[in-house]
């Protein structure tokens, strides 16, 4: 028998690949161009992150939802 939990997430990455697929009108390669680049972004935002907190510079625990600095 099928795990449902598995079949909503692929329904949900489904669907986020019709997203990004809309959003390029349709062109496949442009797509996944666009995902690349989007993976790279964040693989950098990633590094420049890790980096901060290694040299201090940046909490090491992430901020709470509906949580507010004072």
């Amino acid at each position: 028998m099928s795990n449902p939990s598995a079949m909503i997430e692929n329904s949900r990455y489904e669907q986020a690949c019709d997203q990004a697929i809309a959003m390029c009108h349709g062109n496949l390669h442009s797509t996944i161009k666009a995902l690349i680049m989007a993976n790279e972004y964040l693989e950098a935002e990633l590094e420049e992150l890790q980096a901060a907190v290694a040299a201090g510079c940046a909490p090491t625990d992430p901020p709470r939802a509906g949580s507010h600095a004072a």
